[in-house]
Parts: C-alpha cells; structure tokens; sequence
C-alpha cells in the first residue's frame, strides 16, 4: 500500500532503524535516533543503487514523490541519477570535460594538426555530452561502455576503438595529475566488436596505374586540385601534407620540399626529394598560387588550404570509388611497385616518412638515403611517364632503376 502522512507520523523509533516503503523503489527510514530519511533504491546498468531523497518532515511525502519521479526518468533516459548528483557536487577542475580540455591544451604543440582537430571532436562530440559533467574519478567501466558502444553502432568499430583510447589517455593523465586512481577505459579492451582490418583502397597494377594517370591529365576542374592530383603519385607524402604543402616549405631551384616537423604525422622533419616531373607541376603552378601561403589553396579562399575530401571527390569525379582509389592509395600504390623494382625497402620506408624505432639509426639514415632516395624519386617519375605513355607495353621495372639521375 502506498505510504501516508498519518503512519509515518505515527511510526515511532525503535531500537534497529525501521523502513516504511511507499512505491516504486521508495521509502522512509526511521533511525533510533529519531531522524527520517528519504530513499530512492533503483538499479542501472543491473546494479542496484540507493540515493537521497531528503530528510522528513522538510521534505514532504509529495516532494519526495516528486523527487523519485524525476529520479526514474533520469534512469529512462541512461542518466544515473547517483552520477548525476556527485556532477552537481563536484568541482568543475574535476569534470570529464575539464580534465579532457587541460589534456587536450597539452597536446597542442606534441601532435599533428589533422590528429589534434580528430582528437578535439572526438572530445566535444562524441564524449562530452554523455560524460562531460561528471567527476572524472566516479566514472567507471559500467558507464563508459554505453558511449563507446553509441558509436559502434552505427558501424564505426574503428572510431569506437580510437575513442576507447582516446579516453584512456585522459584518464591517465587524471592519475598522474591526482585526479582519478585507475583508468576504466582499460577495462573495456576486449568490450567492443574487433576492427575488420583492411588495406586502404588503392591501384597497384601497373596497367591500371596508367590508366589513372592518364584520367589525372584529362581532369578540368579547379586547376590546383589537378595539379595536387598530378603532384600526389610523384610524392606520395600523406594526404594532409599534400592539401596543405607551403610556398615557403619548396625550393625549386634545389628540387626538394622540406617538411616542418609541426606538419608531419611523426613530428619529425621530413625532406622530399622533387624529380623534374614535381618541379614542371609547381612551376605551371606557381603564376596562379605563388603569392598566397599555400601551393594547393581552397577553391572558396586563398587563405586556406584545400579541403581534407578535395582529392578523393576529384577521384570519384574521375569515376573511381572509395573502394578501388584514394588519396590515401598513392602511398601504397607508391610502396608497392618501388619494391617491385627493387629498391631497398629502408629507402623507401625513410620516403614514406615511417618512424624508425631506432633514434641513432633514424639520424643516420636520413643522411645515409637522402642521396639515394633522390635517384629514386626521379627513376619512379620516370616510371610512371613509361606507364601513362603506354600502359600495353609495361617497361620492365628493374630495367627503370638505372636510369634514375
């Protein structure tokens, strides 16, 4: 029977503390000391909680009523109303949220810019508005795991994964700041459905690969991304330093394009050697774009570069899907015919900008290749010039290393 005013009034304390249940998960406890307690137990993600709801008489049986409603819609909607009270009492230092954006600031200057905006939206958009509010240190396995799962359901295992460590790095960094005592993000490691691993999309025949370079050279769209189009297999640097290559970082007097540590993936310098072919593609460019900042800008202003899609858009444009060509692709489409031809694979690692796990090797070899590399750079210019004239009559590959200058 639902609880009233007369029998608590007239329930006196006892020696044990005694419970007066109304419905729903409430009810009155009656200690021996005379005072009287509202408590709401209900259960969330299948634990059972128990919260507060007031003390009586100040908070009436219709108040406490009120309070419990509220308290199991916050439950229908995926909120703990527990998680939510230790939010409202904790201080604002010690949010998700604020520990995500004091982390965020110190990975400002350590990654890359494209890595640093993923990791600022994957905050802002995908982890905030779920967890953003509560006390870093209450969050546990339990109530992390529905927000990576949020993304997982829509078919982005791989984005649910990143986010789970994402997420762990926050985490950490509330330790080691004192903040949190354990990473719950640890815990759901084997929680989520494993990633399908694939090979970005990319043409490898050396047939087919004539074909698209033959396709680049018929493309009549804004004249930049042609030429970013053009630019990319002669390079093969990541799609992110492509749209966003500088005036200031090319010499072509000297035929190289050096790369700032702040614009490469690895935070590290990386030096591209340009054959003749990359340096005719820059100076035909150069009239149109040479006195703005960026060698590739934006169709809309000169003033940013082009956009992250602009390459795999002018792909599509060209008739090829997500599934067969990226911008991405040049890279592997680079890799795998330089192996084919021969060169040695620490070349064209170092080329490929891979980190090498080894510092003292790592300074080494970027002195120790560079001449090398460019031999290689101008026999795979040349290479591919063989495939876009004649993609029937495949000059030999191992024939083509000779010939680099």
């Amino acid at each position: 029977m639902p609880l009233t005013d007369r029998a608590i009034r007239m329930t006196k304390p006892g020696e044990k503390p005694k419970r007066l249940f109304d419905e729903r998960g409430m009810y009155l406890i009656i200690n021996p000391n005379g005072s009287r307690w509202w408590r709401f137990k209900y259960r969330f993600h299948g634990r059972e909680k128990l919260i507060s709801l007031g003390v009586y008489p100040e908070v009436s049986l219709k108040k406490a009523r009120q309070r419990r409603d509220e308290a199991r819609q916050m439950v229908a909607d995926g909120i703990d109303p527990s998680m939510q009270r230790q939010a409202q009492k904790g201080t604002q230092a010690n949010t998700f949220e604020a520990v995500g954006n004091e982390w965020l600031g110190m990975q400002k200057g350590k990654l890359a810019p494209a890595t640093y905006n993923k990791a600022k939206w994957m905050l802002e958009t995908l982890l905030y508005p779920y967890i953003g509010k509560y006390p870093i240190a209450s969050i546990n396995a339990p109530q992390l795991l529905p927000v990576l799962r949020r993304v997982e359901a829509k078919g982005k295992r791989e984005t649910a994964h990143r986010l789970r460590q994402r997420c762990g790095q926050v985490f950490r960094y509330a330790i080691a700041t004192g903040r949190a005592d354990r990473d719950p993000a640890a815990d759901l490691r084997d929680a989520l459905a494993p990633v399908i691993a694939g090979q970005r999309a990319a043409i490898t025949e050396p047939g087919k690969v004539g074909e698209l370079l033959r396709a680049i050279d018929e493309y009549t769209g804004y004249f930049p991304t042609q030429c970013a189009l053009r630019f990319a297999p002669l390079v093969f640097v990541r799609p992110g330093e492509l749209r966003a290559a500088e005036w200031a970082e090319i010499n072509l007097e000297n035929s190289v394009w050096r790369l700032p540590p702040e614009r490469t993936k690895m935070r590290d310098a990386h030096v591209v050697p340009l054959s003749r072919q990359a340096v005719s593609i820059l100076e035909e460019l150069q009239p149109l774009t040479g006195r703005g900042k960026y060698v590739f800008p934006s169709v809309r202003t000169r003033n940013r570069p082009m956009s992250n899609n602009t390459i795999n858009a002018a792909l599509r444009r060209l008739g090829y899907t997500k599934d067969e060509m990226t911008g991405h692709g040049f890279r592997a489409l680079a890799s795998t015919l330089l192996n084919e031809m021969g060169w040695r694979s620490e070349v064209i690692e170092r080329q490929l900008a891979h980190a090498e796990r080894n510092k003292v090797r790592a300074a080494y070899n970027r002195a120790e290749h560079l001449a090398e590399r460019r031999k290689m750079m101008q026999a795979w210019a040349d290479y591919l010039d063989s495939l876009k004239a004649d993609d029937k009559k495949v000059v030999p590959m191992k024939a083509v290393k000779g010939k680099g200058r």
